[in-house]
């Protein structure tokens, strides 16, 4: 029944409204399409970025896909948690934890020794449209301690003029997503493999300038 409900959310409703209304267009969809789990890592401008990326992903993997968000604000009412679970796929975490309560770590991690994937925004909030802040150490505890599951870095284009944080209203704009190939890290350190994953991260988003230049 969910799976059913994503993919008429996802597939028939998002991605044509996404691709032909708004004016999203993907680049190297194809690097999307997994066996097994993966991290999808990207920047964050517009809440359209998380139903962008999810229209993206093949059919057989939305329900194993989960962009990672936090309960106090996807999980503090009915109806926003209703969304979070039954539409988003999300995996809240709690931003405060009470003594006891696995990490925002150990919760990830457990999903991916499941076999599913996450989508992570290591900046954390969303910022000013095409402005890469910097990355938190979240990414890098995770792949430290499961070096052996790979992250694909994405970068998104136009988002946040489509819909800048705090606006309700859509307007319509060219926007684009690209996506990198999957890639293991090569470093040890927490502090070093987040360096590496925002470097791949803004080589996407050189991906896109070299595009517009032509």
């Amino acid at each position: 029944m969910k799976w059913l409900l994503m993919v008429f959310y996802y597939k028939l409703l998002m991605r044509p409204f996404l691709s032909i209304l708004v004016g999203v267009k993907l680049v190297n969809s194809e690097n999307l399409r997994q066996s097994g789990p993966v991290i999808i890592v990207s920047n964050h401008n517009s809440h359209l970025d998380t139903m962008s990326l999810m229209a993206a992903l093949p059919i057989k993997q939305l329900i194993r896909t989960h962009p990672v968000a936090a309960d106090d604000y996807f999980g503090n009412s009915p109806f926003k948690r209703f969304l979070s679970r039954w539409v988003i796929n999300a995996l809240l975490i709690k931003r405060n934890r009470a003594d006891g309560d696995p990490s925002p770590t150990d919760i990830m991690i457990n999903s991916l020794d499941k076999g599913h994937s996450l989508i992570l925004f290591p900046e954390g909030s969303r910022g000013e449209p095409e402005k890469l802040q910097a990355f938190q150490k979240g990414v890098g505890a995770i792949l430290k301690r499961r070096p052996n599951i790979p992250y694909i870095p994405i970068f998104m284009r136009g988002m946040g003029r489509v819909l800048p944080k705090g606006e309700k209203l859509l307007v319509p704009f060219d926007s684009f997503v690209s996506i990198g190939p999957k890639s293991f890290t090569n470093q040890s350190e927490v502090t070093l493999i987040v360096k590496e994953v925002e470097e791949a991260v803004r080589k996407q988003s050189d991906v896109l300038l070299h595009l517009f230049k032509h």
